[in-house]
């Protein structure tokens, strides 16, 4: 293998190792959402034991929260391992001097697709945090 192919593969996995990156932040901020909510349900779970009485309401939000971030982190999952299938892929294209733009294309394209309904199942989840919020004032 000639060193400019490898400049070259190097070339072509940056943005995609910047995406990794964005992903990465996303999902730091998914899982503090997601300690916040978990300990909300435990102040409730001891307030209940406590013998006030908690609104079903109260429990049903939280699940519904729960199920968003934790549906977003798993969609962002995924989206890192077909990003990595990428850079793998363009990888190995440069050292066989195969053409693999027909497989690079598509994973990419699925993982961008990831990336959105992760961002929708982000956006309910806050607009849902809001919602109670509102509430609450």
């Amino acid at each position: 293998m000639q060193p400019e192919s490898l400049s070259k593969a190097i070339q072509l996995s940056v943005a995609p190792v910047f995406l990794l990156t964005g992903i990465g932040a996303l999902m730091n901020v998914l899982s503090g959402r997601l300690a916040r909510i978990v300990d909300y349900a435990r102040q409730l779970r001891s307030t209940a034991d406590a013998g006030a009485v908690v609104d079903d309401s109260e429990r049903l939000l939280i699940r519904r929260r729960m199920k968003l971030i934790i549906r977003s982190i798993e969609l962002l999952t995924a989206t890192t391992l077909l990003i990595a299938a990428v850079v793998a892929t363009m990888f190995f294209s440069v050292i066989s001097r195969v053409n693999f733009t027909p497989v690079v294309v598509p994973i990419f394209i699925s993982s961008m697709g990831l990336v959105m309904v992760a961002a929708i199942c982000f956006l309910r989840e806050v607009r849902l945090a809001s919602e109670h919020l509102n509430r609450m004032i």
